[in-house]
This record gives structure tokens, C-alpha cells and sequence, in this order.
């Protein structure tokens, strides 16, 4: 056979194996496509979901929940994740979920609680949540033709039994910490050391800690060495013993040392109490509470005050009002505080703090902390006059009227409404 034969009858066979496999791809590639716009027609029908959590993995949640659609503002959402958190007594996080449905699934509503541990790592925290938003999310998408993608699976069921802890609740922690920054003409090293025992159940709260830091900042100036250091030392502690959803009663002990505060020794127990409005059961969501306290202060300081004192024995109460709202809309935090000292009622303290981040209307937010404290207390006061390195390095504490703070932030948001793609790459770049 010729060579030009076989070059013909080879392009035949080449051609018209092309159109055999051209012909069983193309159906092939007509279900591909067919599949693909099938499932863009069920995720388009599938409920907006806006997570509403400071503390979440947002990126994390999208990747493992992909059969709902994300919105970046909630007003665009079917369904409101409200995602408050809590510290427990063994440690851990407790994240509440309120899943609040809007337009065609209102009044689906439902409260959900995952409970993390101390000794969890990032991600098995953010696994734990996520299979719970799973499952909160499960009647909302079973009213939608998505569904049909979605199977649920069953795990064998594990008896309830009582928990035995030989720790009998105690949760243990020690940290150790330090820092340092050095140029040619300036060191600056920071110490510090943390411990803490806490035992938590529904009805007792025990909270013990202490904590110590030591600075130290060295300069080079014109031939001439300056060292400055700051010193000091607390401990806390609190046994409070609930009487109810509403009442609560404890003691409370602080100690303190503080070379800033002029203090050598500082030692309070108190005897307090509390009311909430709301019950102890929605502090996640809401909290009125109103707290008394009234203590014993045994003060020695290091240098003479301004009022010519080495130490006083004191007495002081304080009542306190605490409100803090986790809603829809946004979260309001705020406390007022009024104490005074009883041997001359003109050295007293007031005290109002405040946060709000309120979303005003779809994109634009509001965030607003302010703080202001009426300061006519300070009984501590170091008696002479403070050098330049002491006030600039803020080594001692000056005399005061007042203590103001103020920060504002409004940001508006605009253009597409849904965030559905996770794209990890370049991370932030930088600050941009």
C-alpha cells in the first residue's frame, strides 16, 4: 500500500473517531451544564443567611456551609444568626444562637447552645459551632428546593449520665509572659505573671486572681543614662452564691500594690449583692443589674500623701448599674457607678461607661464608646511635685477632676449583598 494511501485511510479513521468521541461528549457536557444550572436555579432559591458574630470565623462558616446564601447586611436576610458568647466555668466559650427568621420565614425562630472547653485549639472550636449552625439552619433550608442536595446522617445516640469531676469543678491557670525592645539609644522590657482558680456551677461562682508586672525603660540622652520602673501587684477574688433567676450574694477581697498609685499595700473585703431585671437564663441577650457593695480599705502607702498620711483604715460604698443589650439591631453595653468614702462624703467617684454599635439602615453602622469619670477620691496622692520622666513615662499618678474618653465610627457598605466566595489569597495585603 502506497504511503499516500495509508496517510488518507489514517485521517479517516482520525476524523471519524473525533466525531464518535464528539458525539458521546457533547451529551455529556450538555448534563454537566445541565447539572451546573440546575443547582446556580436551587442555590438561588436557598434562604439569605446573615451572621451576625464578632467572635466567628466568617470565612470558615461559608466554606462549610455552602448550600445557603450569605448576605452582608441583615435587613436582606431570610433568616437573622444572632451569635452572643459567654465565658464558662471550666474556661471554655458558650456561644448562643438565635436563629430569627424574616419575611417568608417569620416566626421561624429557635435558640441553639455550643459549649467550648479551655483545652480546645481554634479549630476544634470553630467545628464545634459550625456543626451547630448546621442543624440550626436545617429548618429553614428544608422549606426550599435545595433540600434535595442536603442529606442529614445519625450517630448512635449517647445516654445521659451524671458528670463525676475530680476536680470538682476547679479550672487551674499560670501564665508567665515577657517582652523586650531595644535600640541603640533605648531598652524597654515588660514582664508579667498570671494565675487564677475559678469553680463555676449554677449555683456557686468562685473567681480567684492574681497577677503581677513589672517595666522597665532605659535611655541614652546626651552622656547621660535615665532608668524608669513601674511596679505592681493585685489580687481579686469573689465567692458569690446565687438566691435565684434574679438574686445573687457574695464577698469580695482585693489586694493591691502599685509604685503608679502610690500604694504599698492595699487590702478590701466586701459584701455584695445583686439584682438582675432580666432573668440569670437571657444574660446572653439581656441584663439589668443593680450591684451594692459596702468594704473595709487598709491602706499603707509608700510615700506620704497629700494629705500627710503613711496609711489609713478606711470605709467605702458603691452601688452600680449595669445594662447590656445583644438585639437584632445591634448591642448596647453601659454601666454607671457612684462610691464614697464614709469619714468625709466629699471624696467620692462617679463613673459611666458605655458601647453601642447600632446599624442604622442597610450598610451604614454606628459605633460609639464613650466614657467619663467625676474623680474626687484620689486619697493615694503622692505629696511633692512630679519630675518631667514621671509624668511624660506616666510613672506616677497626678491629681484630677475628671477622666473623659470618646470614639466614634461610622461605616457605610454598598454594592453586591451577597458574600458567598472564601479567596484566601495575598491575605489582607498589608493594611489595604
Amino acid at each position: 500500500m502506497k504511503t499516500s494511501d495509508i496517510r488518507s485511510r489514517t485521517a479517516r479513521l482520525a476524523l471519524l473517531a473525533a466525531v464518535i468521541a464528539g458525539g458521546l461528549a457533547l451529551p455529556a457536557q450538555s448534563q454537566s451544564q445541565e447539572a451546573a444550572g440546575s443547582l446556580a436555579e436551587l442555590k438561588q432559591k436557598a434562604p439569605k443567611v446573615f451572621i451576625d458574630c464578632e467572635r466567628c470565623d466568617q470565612a470558615y462558616i461559608r466554606t462549610e456551609i455552602p448550600f445557603v446564601n450569605y448576605v452582608r447586611d441583615r435587613k436582606e436576610a431570610d433568616v437573622h444568626v444572632l451569635i452572643t458568647t459567654q465565658g464558662t466555668g471550666s474556661g471554655g466559650t458558650e456561644y448562643t444562637m438565635a436563629f430569627i427568621g424574616q419575611g417568608p420565614y417569620e416566626g421561624v425562630s429557635n435558640t441553639l447552645i455550643y459549649a467550648s472547653n479551655k483545652t480546645n485549639t481554634q479549630d476544634e472550636v470553630r467545628r464545634g459551632y459550625v456543626a451547630v449552625l448546621k442543624m440550626g439552619l436545617l429548618p429553614y433550608t428544608a422549606r426550599t428546593p435545595i433540600r434535595d442536595l442536603i442529606s442529614v446522617s445519625f450517630r448512635e445516640k449517647v445516654k445521659p449520665t451524671d458528670v463525676v469531676d475530680k476536680w470538682k469543678f476547679w479550672v487551674f491557670s499560670f501564665s508567665l509572659g515577657g517582652e523586650m525592645d531595644k535600640e541603640s539609644q533605648q531598652t524597654s522590657q515588660n514582664y508579667q505573671i498570671r494565675a487564677a482558680a475559678n469553680k463555676i456551677t449554677p449555683e456557686v461562682k468562685i473567681r480567684l486572681g492574681m497577677e503581677g508586672e513589672f517595666e522597665e525603660d532605659k535611655f541614652d540622652y546626651e552622656d547621660e543614662k535615665i532608668t524608669s520602673n513601674r511596679e505592681s501587684g493585685s489580687f481579686r477574688g469573689l465567692f458569690a452564691k446565687s438566691l435565684g433567676e434574679h438574686w445573687s450574694v457574695g464577698l469580695l477581697l482585693e489586694m493591691d500594690s502599685s509604685t503608679y498609685r502610690n500604694l504599698r499595700f492595699k487590702v478590701q473585703p466586701a459584701p455584695v449583692i445583686e439584682y438582675d431585671l432580666f432573668p440569670y437564663s437571657e444574660s446572653t441577650r439581656r441584663q439589668l443589674r443593680f450591684l451594692y457593695g459596702i468594704g473595709y480599705q487598709y491602706v499603707r502607702y509608700r510615700n506620704e500623701t497629700i494629705y500627710d498620711k503613711t496609711k489609713e483604715n478606711l470605709l467605702a460604698q458603691a452601688l452600680s448599674v449595669v445594662l447590656e443589650i445583644e438585639e437584632p439591631w445591634g448591642s448596647l453595653s453601659a454601666s454607671l457607678e457612684g462610691s464614697h468614702y464614709f469619714h468625709n462624703l466629699r471624696y467620692n467617684r462617679v463613673e459611666f461607661d458605655s458601647e453601642l454599635s447600632f446599624r442604622i439602615f442597610k450598610g451604614l453602622s454606628l459605633n460609639v464608646d464613650a466614657g467619663f469619670e467625676r474623680i474626687r477620691d484620689q486619697l493615694a496622692l503622692e505629696k511633692g511635685d512630679r519630675t518631667l520622666e514621671e509624668i511624660l513615662l506616666r510613672r506616677k499618678e497626678l491629681a484630677t477632676d475628671y477622666n473623659l474618653s470618646f470614639d466614634v465610627n461610622l461605616s457605610f457598605t454598598f454594592g453586591s449583598i451577597y458574600s458567598n466566595v472564601v479567596n484566601p489569597r495575598f491575605g489582607s495585603l498589608g493594611s489595604l
